[in-house]
C-alpha cells in the first residue's frame, strides 16, 4: 500500500484529478461519480467512510478531468472506462479494491467487477442496476424502463444535446431534486461545450461497447431509491440474477441523487458491504 497521497493519476497521455483521503493504511475504496456530476458528489459520504477506517480515492472520471478529455465517442468505450479504475487501483497501491459508484459510475463499478474479479474486493452501487439487468428491463414488454431511458437515445444525436442542455442544465438538475448548490456547481463545470460533449460521449459510445458486461462474481450491494425517475424497479429486481456471489438489495424511500440526498444510508450500506467482504476473506 503506497504511503503517498494521490492528487492525480496518469494512464497513457490522460491525467485524472483525484481526491485521496481517510486513513492511509485502510482498505481502499474507489468512489466513481456519474452524469453529470463530479468527484465532489462524495463529499457528504466520504467522511463517514473515513470514520469507519476506509481510505477513499475519488477521481474526476474520463471526460470530467480536464487532463483526461479525449475527443470523439470512441475514446469513451466502456472497456476503457473500466480500465481507468484499474489504473486508479494501481496508483493507490491497492492489490484489491472496493468499488462504489453512482449513476454512470455505478455502471462502471459493475463492469470493472465483471472484467477484473481478481482485483475487486466488493462492489456497492448506488441507483444503477447491473447492465445485464438493465438490458433485460429495456426489452421488457411493459416498456417502463424504456420510457425512463428515452434521453439515452436522444443523446446519440450529434451536437444538438450540447446546445440544448448547456444553458438549461442547472435548472434541470434543481427541478430533478438535487440541492441547488450541488446543481449549480455541476452545471458550471459542464458549461464549457467540450466538457459537456465529453460527458455525453459516455452515452454515445454505448453502441461501440456491446457484449462487455459479465455477471458479478464478487460480493455486491445495490442501493436503489424507489422514487428514482430514471432507473425503475424491474431492473433493480433483476440485478439479483446477474450476481453470482453474496448480494443485497437495499431499497430507500428516495430518488436518484443518493450521494447528495441520502449520504448516511449510503455510507451505512458501503461500510457493511466492505466489512462483510473483508471478513469473508479472513
Amino acid at each position: 500500500m503506497t504511503g503517498a497521497r494521490l492528487t492525480q493519476v496518469e494512464r497513457g497521455n490522460l491525467v485524472f484529478d483525484v481526491t485521496d483521503a481517510g486513513p492511509i493504511g485502510g482498505p481502499v475504496v474507489a468512489l466513481l461519480h456519474g452524469f453529470p456530476t463530479d468527484r465532489t458528489c462524495w463529499d457528504r459520504i466520504a467522511p463517514l467512510l473515513h470514520a469507519g477506517g476506509l481510505r477513499t480515492v475519488a477521481p474526476d472520471q474520463r471526460g470530467y478531468s480536464p487532463g483526461a478529455r479525449p475527443r470523439g465517442r470512441a475514446a469513451y468505450r466502456l472497456g476503457d472506462l473500466a480500465d481507468d479504475v484499474i489504473a486508479l487501483a494501481d496508483a493507490a497501491g491497492a492489490e484489491r479494491l472496493h468499488v462504489v459508484g453512482h449513476d454512470w459510475g455505478g455502471g462502471i463499478a459493475w463492469l470493472v467487477a465483471g472484467r477484473h474479479p481478481d482485483r475487486i474486493a466488493s462492489v456497492t452501487v448506488l441507483s444503477t442496476p447491473h447492465p445485464i439487468a438493465m438490458n433485460q428491463a429495456l426489452r421488457s414488454r411493459d416498456l417502463d424502463q424504456l420510457r425512463r431511458s428515452w434521453y439515452m437515445g436522444a443523446f446519440q444525436i450529434p451536437e444538438l444535446p450540447e446546445r440544448l442542455l448547456a444553458p438549461r442544465l442547472g435548472a434541470m438538475l434543481r427541478r430533478g431534486g438535487l440541492p441547488h448548490a450541488d446543481a449549480d456547481r455541476y452545471a458550471a463545470r459542464l458549461a464549457d461545450r467540450q466538457a459537456l460533449a465529453a460527458a455525453i460521449n459516455w452515452y454515445r459510445a454505448l453502441p461501440l461497447s456491446q457484449g462487455v458486461a459479465h455477471r458479478c462474481r464478487v460480493p455486491a450491494t445495490l442501493v436503489w431509491g424507489r422514487r428514482d425517475p430514471f432507473l425503475g424497479p424491474l431492473a433493480a429486481r433483476l440485478t439479483a440474477h446477474a450476481c453470482l456471489a453474496d448480494y443485497e438489495l437495499v431499497e430507500l424511500d428516495a430518488g436518484h441523487w443518493l450521494p447528495e440526498r441520502a449520504p448516511e444510508a449510503c455510507a451505512e450500506a458501503i461500510l457493511a458491504r466492505v466489512a462483510s467482504a473483508d471478513a469473508a476473506r479472513d
